[in-house]
């Protein structure tokens, strides 16, 4: 299986009334991929499953081979996420939120030293490194997340939502770092309902519409383009 990821078919229901109805597609390493519908049309519930901490109803998901699944945790190693909410620890410094993510996924010393040095400079944070995350701007938040969300490494990165709640500079920094991270031959899936921002660098989009992808479009990824998929 030749795709870094695969979904196919997936279903849920919330008690009796269908979510996500036999949704199917790939993402290919490289590929930077919006899953754009209206609030409610089960955006969120499809990344959530694709981050294995919900499970489908029917159908499969495979993560870099894995059947993400049966072998949830062996999956989970290959994914980033970026959630809605940041859940960055607010009284903790930049570096010691890396930190902590670091010792989780079992790097220590030298080795995780120098690889949250790269990514905080990186997300240009490098600077603030010792100040801790409650005084930074939504902004700053978000750019902290990414670097979290790189720190093993993991060739998938899904993210809900990134832009809600960011200026335009912070928007445009945001949209660079993405560019990189696929650029790097990583796939990335991007929930949002908004579509005038965060399409710099998306190379396809899904339309999400009555629990299935109602359309897509490849290549072209405009705001025109996307209002007449959605229309």
């Amino acid at each position: 299986m030749s795709s870094l990821l695969v979904v196919d078919r997936i279903a849920k229901l919330y008690g009796l009334r269908p979510i996500l109805r036999g949704v199917s597609f790939t993402v290919e390493r490289g590929e930077f991929v919006a899953v754009l519908g209206a609030n409610g049309a089960g955006k969120t519930t499809l990344l959530r499953m694709l981050a294995t901490l919900s499970r489908p109803a029917a159908g499969s998901i495979f993560v870099d081979g894995i059947d993400a699944t049966k072998q949830p945790e062996r999956a989970r190693a290959r994914i980033g996420v970026v959630s809605h909410h940041s859940l960055v620890y607010v009284d903790l410094t930049a570096y010691e939120n890396l930190a902590f993510h670091a010792e989780m996924h079992g790097m220590k010393g030298d080795a995780a030293a120098k690889v949250i040095e790269e990514l905080l400079r990186r997300v240009n944070l490098w600077a603030r490194a010792n100040d801790f995350a409650r005084t930074f701007s939504r902004g700053m938040i978000q750019r902290l997340t990414i670097a979290r969300a790189l720190l093993h490494d993991p060739p998938l990165l899904l993210l809900d939502e990134p832009y809600t709640g960011l200026d335009q500079s912070s928007a445009g920094a945001l949209s660079a770092l993405l560019r990189e991270a696929a650029g790097g031959g990583r796939g990335i899936v991007m929930t949002t309902h908004e579509f005038g921002r965060g399409l710099d660098g998306v190379t396809r989009a899904l339309v999400i519409r009555g629990g299935r992808v109602g359309s897509e479009i490849a290549g072209g990824v405009t705001p025109e383009a996307l209002a007449e998929a959605v229309a």
